[in-house]
């Protein structure tokens, strides 16, 4: 199943290729992860990037992601959220103060639920997941 991670802040192309690089340096990811861009505006040189797309399957994959995904934005600062959609539309948003916010013990936990919802364990929301 291949889902979509999109990221609202400053610089979203450019958060989106820090997310990118943490998620391929992960070794179960390596391979799975595209960068997801518009068509050129007539006159300029190529795309915008809008989203990630990752391919996720068995073997772990999906907690590899959500725990990329989780210590990727506790670096973040400002108001970087993020947005994962599986194929189904179900769909999960984190933001960075709210998980700064988080306990170590509320960290784990959101890790796990999100992991299991990418597995499609867990049903989406269309507000924070908390």
């Amino acid at each position: 199943m291949d889902v979509t991670v999109e990221v609202e802040g400053d610089r979203p192309a450019d958060e989106l290729r820090s997310l990118r690089a943490w998620l391929t340096a992960e070794q179960g990811l390596r391979g799975r992860v595209r960068l997801a861009e518009s068509p050129p505006a007539p006159g300029t040189l190529g795309g915008v990037v809008e989203a990630l797309t990752v391919a996720l399957g068995p073997g772990g994959v999906a907690t590899a992601m959500a725990t990329v995904l989780i210590t990727w934005i506790r670096r973040r600062t400002g108001k970087v959220s993020v947005k994962v959609t599986r194929a189904d539309g179900a769909s999960f948003e984190f933001s960075a103060p709210q998980i700064n916010a988080m306990s170590s013990a509320e960290i784990r936990a959101v890790t796990a639920e999100l992991s299991r919802a990418l597995d499609g364990h867990a049903e989406g929301t269309s507000g924070d997941a908390s």
